[in-house]
């Protein structure tokens, strides 16, 4: 049975008291049109605009409906009632991914733990005054534990940069290491090194023999660093991936095929 698609910014319909409408399970930021599909209420972002067809999207914030300026709204309910399962799937995927990131997120502050060469690196906060400092100090029934000085009143955030201007300290030095222990065995020779932040690239490495790499790999065992350092100092024999390329990563690392696969189900905290 077809469900009462409801304006939220318009008039309610006749006997329809606006506190009465169904609280939305899922809601985008700023949606201004709502549905009921199969019992679950959803508000949507609703926009009109030059194209041909009706358009679904759903992303982290939510449904957004696109449509042609000339489309009845009945014709767009009809399209959503048409794709329901598609809808409701992929909005009860971005939840329950909404939920893992935040459950994943650092609470800053002292005890805070944060992921180190795959262990858990444990935030010790002093206030004090002088110079901030971030200073290892051991390692304490969890693992590591990092010292952090910082003023009376300094805001979270300062917490948060001294742990990674730390943390980008010794992934430079790791990673200068471990690509030293590696080239002569791929019989290459890099020229340079620096530091990323891309959301979606491990790293890169150039025909001049300059190499990138995410800091955020700091975060990681050494045996997916390594496999990381491998796999860029591979490409300055091969700049692409074919069989060739993948036999210079195996001659060094033969279960490189595990490292890869592990490599892709790492999960980092949100900063």
């Amino acid at each position: 049975m077809r469900q009462l698609l409801l304006d939220l910014f318009g008039a309610a319909p006749a006997g329809l008291a606006r506190d009465k409408a169904p609280t939305p399970a899922f809601a985008h930021p700023r949606a201004n049109r709502a549905i009921v599909l199969e019992g679950t209420p959803i508000a949507y972002a609703f926009r009109r605009g030059r194209r041909r067809t009706i358009g679904l999207a759903v992303d982290a914030a939510g449904l957004t409906v696109s449509a042609p300026r000339w489309t009845p709204l009945a014709e767009v309910e009809a399209m959503l009632h048409e794709r329901t399962r598609w809808v409701l799937r992929h909005l009860r995927a971005g939840d329950t991914e909404r939920a893992r990131a935040l459950s994943e997120r650092i609470a800053w502050g002292d005890g805070a733990q944060v992921p180190y060469l795959g262990q858990a690196l444990t935030l010790k906060v002093e206030r004090a005054q002088g110079r901030r400092s971030a200073t290892a100090i051991g390692d304490g029934p969890d693992g590591p534990i990092l010292q952090l000085r910082l003023p009376e009143h300094a805001p979270t955030e300062q917490l948060r940069e001294l742990t990674e201007a730390w943390l980008v300290r010794q992934g430079r030095a790791l990673f200068a290491q471990r690509l030293d222990h590696f080239a002569p065995q791929l019989g290459v020779r890099w020229q340079r090194l620096s530091l990323s932040s891309a959301r979606t690239r491990w790293g890169s490495a150039s025909a001049s023999g300059a190499i990138a790499l995410n800091w955020r790999l700091i975060h990681l065992e050494q045996a997916l660093i390594d496999y990381v350092a491998v796999h860029e100092l591979a490409h300055l024999h091969e700049m692409n991936h074919s069989a060739r390329f993948w036999a210079h990563v195996q001659g060094v690392l033969p279960d490189y095929v595990e490292r890869r696969r592990a490599l892709r189900q790492v999960r980092l905290p949100s900063w």
